[in-house]
């Protein structure tokens, strides 16, 4: 499984690398990082088919994820990418807008990895 991860933190990819070692190691998972809602983007235009899971933080600078979100669920259909949203902020206005522009599921920092593990393996 390919993962997109979307954050303007770059420590999120060490973190994520560290959490999920085991599942790295044996093949299970595979992640591939962008810093900005516009370099996920770039990365969706040259791999297209690749990444069937983003993770995406909503607060960004420049394009924010709830943009992003909004973008991929316009341009990218066969097959659509899972998105889930993560945020510091679990106010309601951003989970209701979330789910409006489409996402499939929407986490609040910090990530519970149990957790997600677990939905990543009902949602794929």
């Amino acid at each position: 499984m390919k993962v997109l991860g979307v954050d303007d933190e770059k420590d999120i990819q060490i973190l994520f690398e560290q959490r999920f070692r085991k599942e790295i190691r044996e093949n299970q998972i595979n992640f591939a990082f962008a810093f900005s809602g516009e370099e996920a983007l770039s990365y969706l235009n040259q791999h297209e088919h690749e990444a069937v899971l983003i993770l995406s933080d909503i607060n960004m600078p420049g394009m924010s994820g709830l943009e992003l979100l909004e973008h991929i669920k316009q341009k990218y259909h066969k097959p659509p990418p899972v998105v889930m949203m993560i945020t510091a902020y679990g106010d309601q206005e951003n989970y209701d807008t979330a789910i409006r522009l489409g996402a499939d599921d929407f986490l609040t920092k910090p990530v519970d990895f149990t957790l997600l593990k677990e939905k990543l393996k009902t949602t794929l």
